[in-house]
């Protein structure tokens, strides 16, 4: 195989490891938490918060780093955060500690993006870079739905299921260092901050107002089926897998964006994931539903990280780990405030409340158009992938 394709599949185990592992997972075994050790919802959804808190520094620092001295020493890096992190959960004695175990863990998806953006645009030709960048991205839903089954066969073992999870993120290091290239720094000197223009605007509030919104199952999916349908550990699980195996799908977004545009494929899936929150998470809802909607929910998230990825990078093709960092950056944030605001609600209303008024936030989140984002590799793309792989063949 080429190194292009042990790099898409080393990325695609290193973000279902720290995506999948080391994020989303605490929302699936957030039940038998809460039982343990005795959190209300507004205190779950702190501590939810926490993790996306620690991925937006994470994700910063990833993207100045990896500009300095290169993805593959991020990478490992990234790996060993989680598998420290994840250790942390599991042995966690109480919440305070759980809540800097569940930071540092989220942290490392922060530290795991920027370096396999940088790697694709090193290693892989230009005409396939968008399409190698949504398959690595899809990598969220293989971890998820791996994660599924974890919980289903050890049941109420949320201890046990995370200490896995730490040795599979020890795993993802040694791969990481055996595949990623070392000299992906950037060819141009990193000039800080980019340009703010109205590309990069809109792409700040669609991702802001959807990554809000998916807090809803993100956080509080397995809490809701236990409130909704009576649900315990078997049905929480399988939600995670329909949620995981339908993620999958979107491997494809980059083929779609090239070929329907941003703005069409943005406003579908935005729809996907609005119905998928309802169909998960209110009263009216049944188990088939239920899963249903997860597979819609899955589909859509993993669709629209793939879109906003491409949106940001190809908006600024000369920095690709700060391209995908600004959009998966305001992804959390919108993440960080929006799972304690899903918490209070419960508190004050009711689950159906808190869930119809973050559906409607991912519908809001279309209102922002890419337009005139721009879709080709920059002038000299290919004579910079020339220079990076001459720096690979050095090291």
């Amino acid at each position: 195989m080429s190194p292009g394709v042990y790099l898409g599949a080393a990325g695609f185990g290193m973000i279902a490891v720290c995506y999948g592992f080391a994020r989303f997972a605490f929302g699936l075994f957030l039940p038998q938490i809460d039982t343990d050790l005795a959190l209300s919802p507004t205190l779950s959804g702190f501590i939810s918060g926490g993790s996306f808190l620690g991925y937006c520094f994470a994700i910063i620092l990833s993207a100045y780093l990896t500009e300095q001295i290169g993805a593959r020493a991020v990478a490992i890096g990234a790996a060993l955060v989680a598998a420290v992190g994840m250790a942390g959960i599991a042995m966690a004695p109480s919440p305070q500690l759980l809540a800097s175990a569940v930071m540092l863990a989220g942290s490392s998806t922060g530290l795991a993006s920027p370096p396999m953006a940088a790697a694709v645009a090193a290693a892989v030709r230009p005409d396939r870079q968008s399409v190698t960048n949504t398959i690595i991205n899809a990598g969220t839903g293989a971890g998820v739905v791996l994660s599924g089954p974890v919980a289903l066969l050890m049941g109420g073992q949320w201890r046990l299921a995370f200490a896995c999870f730490a040795v599979a993120a020890f795993v993802m290091a040694v791969a990481a260092a055996l595949s990623v290239p070392g000299g992906t720094r950037a060819t141009q000197t990193p000039g800080g901050l980019p340009p703010f223009n109205r590309v990069i605007m809109r792409l700040i509030a669609a991702a802001f107002l959807m990554g809000a919104s998916s807090t809803a199952i993100w956080s509080f999916g397995g809490k809701l089926a236990a409130l909704q349908l009576g649900w315990g550990n078997t049905g929480a699980g399988l939600l995670w897998i329909a949620i995981g195996a339908a993620g999958i799908v979107g491997a494809s977004a980059g083929t779609l964006v090239a070929r329907f545009g941003i703005d069409r494929v943005h406003w579908l899936f935005l729809g996907a994931l609005a119905t998928g929150i309802l169909l998960v998470g209110t009263s009216a809802t049944t188990p088939l539903l239920t899963l249903g909607g997860g597979m819609l929910f899955g589909a859509a998230y993993i669709m629209l990280t793939g879109v906003y990825l491409v949106w940001g990078v190809t908006a600024l093709p000369n920095r690709p780990a700060t391209g995908l960092m600004i959009g998966f950056l305001t992804i959390a944030i919108g993440q960080t405030a929006g799972a304690p605001l899903f918490g209070f609600l419960m508190d004050r209303l009711t689950p159906d409340y808190a869930v119809l008024v973050f559906a409607c936030l991912a519908f809001t989140a279309g209102l922002a158009r890419a337009n005139s984002a721009i879709l080709k590799p920059a002038p000299k793309a290919t004579s910079s992938a020339q220079e990076i792989s001459h720096l690979n063949d050095s090291n």
